[in-house]
């Protein structure tokens, strides 16, 4: 499949927090190399680009939006590269492949380093940008390279030495602004697959317990401060089942944002705002959005 230009999709239908409106148009593409026609392709379109995958943690406002929908949709099986246990097992990974995807797998090939991440939804090049992570485990820690696209170095390979990682943040050097994740190239270690699985199923466990993570939500909405929890802060401020309209914090976990039904991107945003407020009044701390703000 060629890189595609398509009508914008209504955003809401694309998210999990199922809020937004329609974006101008949408650019798909299944192979890396497609995506050096970006540049062309988005000037065509004439809006700001925003990638999206599987919309886990994404918050849109709504009506029209000025968005380009760029996605990566490069899918396929995981790919041992390297196989020396001592220098750790590295795997290739299409960004579009779906994180869960990846981490049952890496189970059953005995390879640790993202089994905490059971239970997070999205895809890999999601987990990437995002820095995803959860019981220790977080993608840079094992990122080796990652292939990009942006409209300063074109298709590349980056290694560590061009990328760094750090709570919630993958930031690469000398690139400013938009950047598509192609692939990801994961050093992982060797372990047991029947200790993985039952780690995992602990962790897993332990998220349905305390996380809405069936209802319609895009995850945790704000970082952690540093040597603070962002839920308790939260909770501490009165937001814990706080509502507007169809929106709400949930009553299982304060820092999780629902929609309940008919709720809006406004309303959301209205939310958010008013939570950061009474948190910044309570405790003097001020809380960083993790959710993705669709422009």
């Amino acid at each position: 499949m060629a890189l595609e230009i398509r009508p914008g999709p209504v955003l809401a239908d694309r998210t999990t927090l199922r809020l937004g409106g329609r974006a101008l148009a949408e650019i798909v593409f299944a192979r890396p190399e497609e995506a050096e026609g970006l540049g062309q392709a988005l000037e065509s379109c004439g809006g700001a680009p925003f990638i999206l995958g599987r919309g886990s943690n994404v918050l849109a406002d709504d009506g029209e939006r000025p968005l380009v929908v760029v996605s990566p949709r490069l899918r396929g099986e995981p790919v041992i590269l390297r196989q020396r246990p001592e220098a750790g097992i590295r795997v290739r990974v299409g960004a579009g492949v779906k994180l869960q995807r990846l981490v049952a797998w890496l189970a059953t090939q005995g390879l640790s380093g993202l089994g905490g991440l059971v239970g997070v939804p999205g895809t890999v090049g999601g987990a990437v940008a995002g820095n995803a992570g959860s019981y220790g485990d977080d993608l840079g820690a094992v990122l080796a390279r990652v292939r990009i696209w942006s409209p300063q170095t074109g298709l590349a390979w980056v290694g560590r030495e061009g990328f760094s990682t750090a709570y919630r943040r993958f930031t690469l050097t000398g690139v400013a602004g938009f950047f598509v994740v192609l692939e990801a190239e994961l050093d992982l270690a060797v372990r047991e697959p029947i200790e993985l699985r039952q780690e995992m199923v602990r962790h897993l466990t332990d998220k349905k317990a305390s996380q809405p993570i069936t209802a319609a939500t895009a995850g945790c909405v704000f970082k952690n401060p540093p040597g603070a929890s962002a839920w308790r802060l939260l909770a501490e401020a009165g937001f814990r089942g706080k509502r507007v309209g169809g929106v709400g914090f949930s009553e299982k976990h304060a820092n999780f944002l629902v929609n309940y039904g008919g709720g809006t991107g406004r309303e959301a945003l209205s939310l958010l705002a008013a939570a950061r407020e009474a948190v910044r009044e309570r405790s003097g701390l001020e809380l960083e959005l993790e959710v993705r703000v669709a422009p």
